[in-house]
């Protein structure tokens, strides 16, 4: 009965949203930078309930995506040369790097484990001392104080042999290149990492650019209701921020989690996939903490190479492509031979497209 009365529910919304643009001159593009939205939107089939003069695009919301395959080779070889335990979140483990990934490193004897929260990376660190033990640092502002408190818990127990590889982004800066591009008419805001940063974090979007933003949750009918806004704000030229998920999100956000990131870390520059190298959009580890890093503890001779060409995970990740639009996915690329980090990961825009069909989508 439920599940019947959120159908009607999400009908209507979708008949609403429709009929409010079927008097609108020009198509609207909003974009969802969550990947957990990009697998709720897939998954619920909303983008079927629209017509063509909505058109919902995913952008670099998946921190695995968004790592670029250095970082992959450069874990690869910390664990060939070094002999140490690479400690990763599941996402990572079969991201294709310049000869091959994390689960063939460990199928080849190499030692990689798979947590669930970074906390875990202490245990490991004590049960194999004085081995090194090297946490993936891949994430962005939801799991980055869970990182911080793994370091400080590390640094009061005196563990010597855990390090961190850091590779950490945080949302604004790459959100204000987006909000640039002039056909982007809004963006679904992250329940996850505003839950951290708060909804006011985003002010500038409608302060700066003139765009809308809307902080959701993840049922198909928080979302519908955060894309009926961000219509409704289109068809009538208006911009603010709305926070459609207040039992997680608040205004501020979390200020112990901030603080939290705020004392062991400080703003770094970034290299994303599909963004390039953007300015303070990383954290680095400073001190007492930055002797943590990875990178200042171990020479790492690992040189660039470049992605294959024909792998569209770049410019998927702007928004600029949608899936079917690679001329790999679904024939060379896919969960089992990914070619791309999109295809690899549970919130890859890829990922979503293959597991829940794209025929109905952008062309």
């Amino acid at each position: 009965m439920k599940i019947d009365i959120e159908q009607k529910a999400a009908r209507k919304l979708a008949s609403d949203i429709n009929s409010m643009l079927s008097k609108h001159t020009r198509p609207v593009k909003f974009m969802e930078v969550c990947g957990t939205h990009t697998m709720a939107i897939h998954s619920s089939g909303i983008k079927s309930l629209f017509t063509r003069k909505l058109l919902l695009v995913s952008g670099p919301g998946c921190p695995v995506c968004v790592t670029e395959k250095l970082f992959i080779d450069q874990a690869i070889f910390l664990g060939r040369e070094y002999g140490a335990c690479l400690v990763t979140f599941g996402d990572l483990i079969r991201v294709p790097g310049s000869e091959g990934s994390l689960a063939d490193l460990r199928s080849k004897g190499g030692l990689v484990k798979v947590v669930y929260s970074p906390m875990d990376a202490v245990k490991i660190a004590i049960d194999m001392e004085p081995k090194p033990v090297i946490f993936l640092g891949v994430g962005f502002e939801t799991t980055i104080p869970t990182v911080a408190a793994t370091l400080k818990a590390a640094r009061s127990r005196n563990i010597r042999n855990l390090f961190v590889l850091p590779a950490f982004k945080t949302i604004h800066r790459p959100l204000k290149i987006l909000a640039s591009q002039e056909e982007l008419t809004g963006f679904l805001l992250p329940g996850h990492v505003s839950a951290i940063i708060g909804s006011n974090s985003y002010d500038y979007l409608a302060r700066d650019y003139h765009k809308p933003g809307v902080v959701t949750g993840f049922d198909a009918l928080d979302i519908l209701l955060a894309i009926r806004s961000l219509v409704d704000m289109a068809i009538n030229n208006e911009a603010r921020i709305e926070n459609n998920y207040k039992t997680v999100v608040k205004t501020n956000g979390n200020a112990f989690a901030m603080a939290l990131i705020d004392e062991v870390f400080e703003p770094a520059k970034a290299s994303w996939r599909g963004l390039g190298t953007i300015p303070e959009s990383g954290l680095a580890l400073k001190a007492p903490y930055d002797i943590f890093d990875a990178y200042r503890q171990f020479e790492i001779q690992v040189a660039p190479t470049a992605d294959d060409a024909r792998c569209k995970c770049a410019r998927i990740l702007t928004g600029e492509l949608t899936p079917n639009q690679c001329g790999l996915f679904g024939t060379e690329c896919m969960p089992e031979t990914p070619v791309g980090p999109c295809m690899v990961s549970s919130e890859g825009t890829c990922a979503a497209y293959y597991k829940y069909g794209g025929s109905f989508f952008e062309s």
